[in-house]
């Protein structure tokens, strides 16, 4: 290796020096990455409606809901018919197999935090996103000045030729 930088930051590259192979190779890496920022927007969208769905249900329950019969999910296709025990102490998954109980006004902050942390990262990708399309549109652009560069040298080459024949 040449010399370390000890700045860690992005990486600034001329893409004007680049010829038409490094630049398809730019613009492939940056399609990959726009596909994984919008594969992740969607997870994180899903996860969003998730919470947003579980903190409405939780306004749905009511102290007279004790001992209200509901069909209890076993897996996403499976129910066994249940009963509410307490509609005032809920289970919440907070992942990887991990519970916690609360009341209904902590079960309500804890869906409303996640639902602003999700919509905070999917802001941040968006902006992300955003910044390596608008990269991907200079790339295309720098390709087309450098194909249309290589044709004009292609055009000019035949015509030399073709004035080197009738000579």
């Amino acid at each position: 290796m040449a010399s370390s930088s000890k700045g860690s930051g992005p990486q600034v590259i001329d893409i004007s020096k680049l010829n038409l192979e490094q630049l398809t190779s730019l613009k492939n890496q940056l399609d990959q990455e726009l596909q994984f920022f919008n594969e992740s927007l969607q997870q994180l969208k899903i996860a969003q409606l998730k919470f947003n769905e579980s903190g409405e249900c939780i306004d749905k329950l009511t102290p007279e809901s004790k001992g209200k019969e509901l069909l209890v999910p076993l897996t996403s296709c499976m129910y066994v018919p249940g009963s509410i025990a307490d509609a005032e102490k809920l289970l919440i998954d907070v992942g990887t197999g991990y519970y916690v109980e609360r009341d209904v006004n902590g079960a309500k902050d804890y869906f409303k935090r996640k639902v602003k942390f999700v919509t905070e990262q999917m802001e941040k990708i968006q902006k992300i996103a955003s910044e390596k399309s608008k990269l991907r549109e200079v790339v295309m652009d720098m390709m087309e000045i450098k194909l249309d560069q290589q044709l004009a040298v292609i055009k000019q080459q035949q015509q030399q030729q073709q004035g080197v024949a009738k000579a």
